[in-house]
């Protein structure tokens, strides 16, 4: 059992992972990433083959899982604070591309090719309560917590 390896997450992208096994490997868990090399040759498979598994050893996985846990999952300021909807209050905001389709797709590929790619790329948050959708510029300000 000891050196038996758990999967406890998996991710899209090998960024998410590496950044979430740094974590762990902080506080002294070994990390074991499974099919990040796959996906790093071809990402378009990572769906198919269930995304980059992040493992442990077995016996830190309770451990690993409470860490995972206190990882705050949604979009912050750049003050560190917690981003709230502008239409129910929400702190349940999740930062996405707006590359959904073969248009947007081409206009990121030309814009990656020829270095303008910050002025074609466009991101939004999206409130995980009310699904609204909003910019940067129409988040509220918020109280300093005292």
């Amino acid at each position: 059992m000891s050196n038996t390896f758990t999967t406890i997450a998996r991710y899209q992208y090998t960024t998410e992972a590496q950044i979430i096994k740094g974590r762990l490997e902080a506080d002294g868990i070994e990390v074991f990433l499974k099919d990040h090399l796959t996906i790093d040759t071809d990402p378009l498979v990572s769906n198919a083959i269930g995304g980059v598994k992040l493992q442990v050893l077995s016996r830190d996985a309770m451990k690993a899982k409470h860490i995972l846990s206190t990882i705050n999952r949604y979009s912050l300021d750049d003050d560190g604070n917690q981003i709230e909807c502008p239409n129910c209050g929400s702190g349940k905001i999740e930062l996405y591309s707006t590359i959904t389709n073969f248009k947007s797709f081409f206009a990121f590929l030309a814009g990656f090719l020829f270095g303008t790619l910050p002025f074609h790329t466009r991101y939004k948050y999206k409130c995980e309560t009310c699904k609204t959708q909003f910019t940067k510029e129409e988040i509220k300000p918020m109280s300093p917590n005292i």
